[in-house]
């Protein structure tokens, strides 16, 4: 790696690379279009000590300040397929890849096994991080392995699925967040896999008429596309980060003392734990439609917090605790931030 020909530039506005559109500026930026550019940038960054962030598409991340150190606005493309059978291919995925748009290539194509994560905004490096997921589906169960690069021993690994430590939007990435770049992914896909219409908005949407049988890959993501566009608000529109808390996992005997308190309590119940809808206990403490001076909640979503503007991430923060404690308040439940918040100091300030 030569990290002399990195030349990043100094004191730039982040602005327009988070989708919540809060004002922050980092101390530098680099694009980098290559693996090599991004291995040579990260070494620019630690032969002078600075933290590092890496930036996909900005919709899973909150910037609450100034960052002191190295942005690398990551840009490495390409798509590809191998090991084609009959009936299951291999999607190999450069992590700058957009994932909304991956989603589509794969079912135009004809392929099974991502249709139902259709339209979550990001690239597919950030995919893995959170292990996303919608609709009764999570990218952990088409995934075959991803290439990273380790800081700690300075070289590009590749870990498969069960390496990746999968859990509910949590990943070994998540956990490690200064050591694992993603540079790579691959899915494995499959044409004649069954679909997931298990949940209540997609069986709604198709009705009791439609046969699953006659349906596609396609009219399952194009259902996804409309259902999602109904609930959550466009970035573009008004900035946000999609949902803002995890859907918190609940003993069953507290889901049970809550259910018979509260009847009316939105859960999915699990043989061993019960995962609670953040977004009706926060809709239930009031919050939906809460609008400050600059930051508010969605009025038809209360798990998206929203940035109308001129507001700053400590703002949108103080909100966000204030939420968190209502909601631990009122039923004993602790709502974790599901997008990452930077800088680490700012987290800490409001005990996220």
């Amino acid at each position: 790696m030569n990290s002399e020909v990195v030349q990043p530039e100094a004191n730039v506005c982040l602005q327009a690379c988070n989708t919540l559109r809060l004002p922050a500026r980092a101390a530098w930026l680099y694009r980098a279009a290559t693996i090599e550019q991004l291995c040579d940038a990260i070494d620019w960054a630690d032969s002078r000590s600075l933290p590092l962030l890496i930036l996909g598409g900005g919709s899973n991340v909150i910037l609450a300040g100034d960052f002191p150190g190295l942005v690398v606005k990551i840009g490495i493309n390409g798509r590809c397929w191998s090991d084609v059978s009959a009936d299951a291919a291999t999607l190999e995925l450069g992590a700058g890849e957009n994932w909304h748009e991956t989603v589509m290539y794969a079912v135009r194509s004809g392929y099974r096994g991502i249709e139902n994560l259709a339209l979550i905004p990001g690239t597919v490096g950030a995919a893995p991080i959170q292990n996303i997921g919608a609709y009764g589906v999570e990218l952990s169960q088409s995934l075959i392995d991803v290439q990273v690069w380790d800081r700690e021993a300075r070289d590009i690994r590749t870990l498969a699925a069960n390496e990746c430590e999968f859990g509910y939007r949590d990943s070994l990435f998540k956990r490690n967040p200064t050591r694992y770049v993603v540079l790579k992914v691959r899915l494995r896909l499959a044409k004649k896999a069954p679909l997931n219409l298990m949940y209540r908005d997609l069986q709604a949407y198709f009705g009791d008429d439609v046969e699953p049988d006659s349906l596609t890959a396609e009219d399952v993501a194009r259902a996804v596309i409309q259902v999602r566009c109904r609930k959550l608000p466009d970035p573009d529109m008004l900035p946000n980060v999609g949902s803002f808390f995890k859907n918190p996992v609940v003993s069953l005997e507290h889901y049970q003392a809550l259910k018979i308190e509260l009847p009316e309590l939105v859960a999915y119940e699990g043989p061993d734990n019960a995962k609670l809808a953040a977004g009706w206990l926060i809709d239930f403490c009031g919050w939906k439609g809460h609008r400050e001076s600059h930051v508010g909640v969605h009025n038809r979503q209360a798990l998206v917090l929203v940035h109308h503007g001129n507001g700053e991430g400590r703002e949108l923060l103080s909100l966000a605790a204030r939420i968190r404690d209502d909601v631990q308040s009122r039923f004993g439940v602790v709502l974790e931030v599901e997008p990452r918040i930077f800088p680490v100091d700012m987290r800490e300030a409001f005990g996220f």
